[in-house]
């Protein structure tokens, strides 16, 4: 059974401009693939649909087989502790420490502290900060701030991770390592989507790449089918 569906999904903003237009897909669990595509194309919008940032205009999508059109209100809240969320900018609490940082969704979850300090060292640990739980967020490197944030998203375990251009402001070097700590985490079946008009870093990786041309998907690409 897939963990994301999307049937013939589309998305229309005030004025009539089409975002999406009849998007149909799947992805299983555990598995990293790109959405690429010129600026305009409907990334951005892709992953707000799934979640829930914005609803569709017209079609079905469909999380763990939950059809999204029935999630409402205070369910919102819970669908998105499925669905992590890794965002170009960061967006970090500066006053706060790396370790309060990425136990934020724990905490609005409930979880007893132990268990927050448990799972939160745990994961800084994946992403290799560790040593850097009580320091604030400008006392990192761009690329220390950008696995903060990957360990924020994570650390709830959510079904889906989905990233907006995460390597947009790092140098290829920086790029290729948060790249392999993505494709790490498809080993605890977290499905990975990642938008990113980055081609030479999506060719390198050898993922299924969907390719969206003015709200449509004009290309499935298998991951055998790009070039080494």
């Amino acid at each position: 059974m897939p963990v994301l569906r999307f049937d013939n999904v589309s998305k229309s903003y005030p004025g009539g401009q089409a975002a999406l237009s009849e998007m149909s897909f799947s992805v299983a669990e555990g598995e990293m693939l790109f959405v690429t595509g010129h600026s305009g194309a409907g990334k951005s919008t892709l992953l707000k649909l799934i979640h829930l940032s914005e609803r569709p205009s017209r079609g079905t999508i469909l999380v763990d087989d939950r059809n999204l059109a029935t999630v409402r209100g205070r369910q919102v809240a819970l669908h998105r502790r499925k669905v992590g969320v890794v965002h170009q900018d960061h967006r970090l609490l500066i006053d706060r420490s790396v370790f309060d940082n990425v136990s934020l969704p724990l905490l609005i979850a409930g979880l007893p502290s132990a268990e927050i300090g448990k799972r939160v060292r745990v994961m800084l640990d994946k992403v290799g900060l560790g040593a850097r739980e009580r320091s604030k967020p400008r006392d990192l490197s761009t690329g220390e701030q950008q696995r903060v944030g990957i360990a924020r998203a994570m650390v709830g375990q959510p079904k889906i991770l989905l990233a907006d251009e995460p390597t947009g402001n790092l140098d290829p070097t920086l790029a290729a390592e948060i790249m392999q700590l993505f494709a790490s985490l498809q080993a605890q079946g977290t499905a990975v989507l990642i938008a990113s008009h980055d081609l030479a870093l999506v060719r390198k990786l050898r993922r299924r790449v969907l390719v969206l041309d003015h709200g449509r998907l004009t290309d499935d690409i298998a991951p055998e089918e790009l070039a080494a």
